[in-house]
């Protein structure tokens, strides 16, 4: 979303949006806040149905002065020096009211007319000024529409442990694949592949030496897809299992400590 704020609300399913250094996942009832930027995202059924359903309000700086007459908030001008780019909010019963609201007009779209619509747009950005989870927002709406600068290794090195694929780190970056992975290999003398399965590993090691967790969490904490992809490629490198490995290093530290 390069010219767009976006406010979400999923209304069944779940919703995983991943920015240039943040990952945050939201279920029904609860919403998101996310001010212009490169973003993925993957939308999810619910887990008492096979459907996912969400609604969301796009902000274009141009409407927006439009529909204020050119003289925006206070709280849409003062500047704030930030890089929060996204805030979730939990249940809140003005938001649920909001959103009640708009699917009535969705059903009976006949009633909707340009002054309802800029009354509707209005409104949300008054409720989320009032939220819970304010400050936070108050940030967001304040850098609406000025996006975030992140280097390169910036937006590598907050998703080392994401499970996150190549071609959704490209997007983030802003780059085709082949350019990314040419960028990837200049910066950093490894592919992709190669380093982010490393950097993984060596997290793997650091928490089966140090701590009770089982293999399972250790896995997706460190961003593999699934637990068997992480034994075999644990067994591949050390030439042990995680399991095994565990049981041999932390019974060291502890007998050490």
């Amino acid at each position: 979303m390069p010219n767009a704020a976006c406010f979400l609300y999923i209304i069944k399913g779940e919703y995983e949006s991943i920015s240039e250094t943040e990952k945050l996942r939201i279920e029904a009832e609860e919403s998101l806040l996310m001010k212009c930027g490169n973003y993925t995202s993957k939308m999810l059924r619910s887990k008492s149905s096979d459907t996912y359903q969400a609604l969301a309000v796009h902000f274009y700086p141009e409407i927006l002065l439009k529909i204020y007459e050119n003289k925006l908030p206070g709280f849409l001008k003062e500047k704030v020096d930030s890089k929060i780019g996204m805030s979730k909010l939990h249940s809140d019963i003005l938001i649920r009211k909001y959103i009640e609201g708009i699917l009535f007009y969705f059903e009976n779209p006949s009633l909707v007319n340009e002054e309802i619509l800029i009354l509707k747009l209005k409104e949300i950005i008054l409720l989320l000024n009032q939220t819970n989870n304010a400050p936070a927002i108050r940030t967001i709406l304040s850098n609406l529409f000025n996006p975030s600068s992140y280097t390169f290794r910036e937006i590598i090195e907050a998703h080392y442990y994401s499970n996150i694929t190549l071609e959704e780190l490209a997007t983030l970056n802003n780059q085709s694949l082949s350019t990314f992975k040419r960028e990837f290999k200049r910066v950093y003398k490894k592919s992709p592949a190669t380093f982010l399965r490393e950097k993984k590993l060596e997290k793997s090691i650091e928490l089966l030496s140090s701590t009770n967790l089982r293999a399972t969490d250790i896995a997706y904490d460190c961003g593999f897809t699934d637990v068997s992809h992480f034994s075999k490629t644990f067994k591949l490198k050390y030439g042990v299992s995680p399991t095994k490995y565990k049981m041999t290093h932390l019974g060291k530290s502890l007998n050490q400590s």
